[in-house]
């Protein structure tokens, strides 16, 4: 049975809906809608009307394209402000066996254990190493005998005044919100695999307005950051230093920006601001040199950041750029010259079935990612904004899973699913055992012996 996923990528400089469907495992685009971002600059909320409008008519048109109603959504949200710490759980595991139980009762621990400023609410919990009684570097504790686990997590949160803006904006769209994803975060499922996930990758994204950088290394993220510096400001620098309007500017970035040296001298004519009747002859040569200004800068300073996270030398399979920066000629060319030892790549989706060629493109990334996160292509063990772990494990109780292998020799297959404690586990889980005994009117003893059994 196919589950359909409403996915919306809200940008500073578009905005994105995509609608696709969840079938045996394998997720399909049934429409799209793409609109120029209003009320919003550099990843945050400036006007909830003009937002919500833009919101609407790109979730329209994915609507009316794919002939499906959804009202629920997955959305990106900037980095721009989001904090990030690292904390870490420890518990004992009391029958040596380490089930979902026990896996959301360390990360639940390791999140308590965290100093969340109030004005701040989570957004992913994710776990980076597990480490099970003296044995360290555990990819997956999960079915493993130990009396004691351990758990380091990477702590994703954002401002509530924030969150609430944007959620203000996508519900005047009406539309509610489902789970909410770091817009680095997302970006990175759609463009690495596996492989890189296991030897370490940092995925910078490239913007319109920002840039962000996060760093993949062992089971999830350990690192991420921000940058306000996107191709738009490339366009604002041409605009300023050749006097000309920024849609000329635009289209001159995309149709002749270039960060490689050709060697060939040419000269463009360009409109000039507020004079309507004249042209300024331009060489090329002074445009590339402000493409490559604006460029290296923001390079620089992510290059920077990379080296400074501690992580520059467990990120073995290189750094993978992706975003609509990327189109720029030579974007991976000036990168490799400034981090000259370590591999770089453009990456663009390509996990998605029946994808349109316009999706395929770096631009969409973003919301490539958020429709995979929903899907289920999510960190392992990780805890959402709700405070619910994410997993692909079933649930099922050892018992049934006994019994299941014994008749027909076979492992049941593992499904997507959330896990959630019931309301009577969890309050059985943290029950206060410094409470009285009940009372039994029976015998004393009884009632003692009652007592005991509620402690130990």
């Amino acid at each position: 049975m196919s589950t359909p996923i409403l996915a919306i990528d809200i940008g500073s400089t578009k905005i994105c809906a995509i609608i696709g469907k969840k079938e045996d495992g394998r997720v399909e685009i049934s429409g799209h809608g793409i609109t120029k971002s209003q009320g919003i600059k550099k990843g945050t909320i400036t006007n909830i009307e003009q937002a919500a409008k833009a919101i609407k008519r790109a979730v329209d048109d994915a609507k009316r394209v794919s002939g499906l109603n959804i009202t629920t959504a997955t959305i990106s949200i900037s980095a721009a402000y989001t904090k990030s710490i690292n904390s870490t759980g420890v518990v004992n595991i009391p029958n040596n066996d380490i089930s979902i139980n026990e896996i959301n009762r360390v990360m639940q621990t390791a999140l308590y254990n965290a100093n969340i400023p109030n004005e701040f609410e989570i957004l992913h919990v994710l776990p980076y190493k597990f480490k099970i009684d003296e044995q360290d570097y555990i990819e997956d504790p999960y079915g493993m005998n130990a009396s004691r686990m351990e758990v380091d997590t990477h702590i994703i949160m954002t401002a509530k005044s924030s969150l609430e803006n944007l959620k203000k904006a996508v519900n005047a769209a009406n539309i509610e919100i489902g789970k909410v994803v770091l817009s680095g975060y997302a970006s990175s499922l759609a463009v690495i695999n596996q492989d890189d996930k296991e030897r370490g990758v940092a995925v910078i994204d490239l913007g319109g307005q920002t840039s962000n950088l996060v760093i993949h290394v062992g089971n999830s993220i350990q690192y991420n950051d921000f940058l306000s510096v996107g191709s738009n400001h490339i366009t604002n620098d041409l605009s300023i230093a050749l006097h000309t309007p920024f849609d000329t500017a635009e289209e001159l970035k995309i149709t002749k920006g270039s960060l490689l040296t050709t060697g060939v001298s040419e000269n463009v004519e360009l409109p000039i601001i507020g004079d309507e009747n004249n042209l300024n002859t331009v060489s090329m040569d002074i445009v590339h040199n402000i493409i490559h200004s604006r460029m290296e800068e923001a390079l620089t300073i992510l290059a920077n950041s990379i080296a400074n996270s501690g992580l520059k030398n467990q990120i073995g399979a290189g750094i993978m750029l992706t975003g609509g920066m990327t189109h720029i000629e030579g974007t991976r060319e000036l990168a490799q010259a400034l981090m000259p030892n370590i591999p770089i790549r453009i990456g663009s989706p390509s996990y998605i079935n029946k994808i349109s060629n316009e999706l395929l493109s770096a631009d969409y990334s973003v919301a490539i990612g958020l429709l995979l996160y929903e899907a289920g292509y999510n960190t392992e063990y990780e805890l959402e904004r709700n405070k619910q772990m994410l997993h692909s494990k079933e649930y099922i109780p050892k018992d049934s899973l006994s019994d299941i292998a014994s008749i027909t020799g076979v492992k049941p297959k593992i499904s997507v699913t959330e896990f959630a404690p019931k309301e009577k586990e969890a309050n059985e889980l943290f029950a206060d055992l410094s409470r009285e005994p009940i009372k039994n009117n029976s015998s004393p003893v009884q009632s003692f012996v009652e007592w005991a059994k509620r402690i130990f």
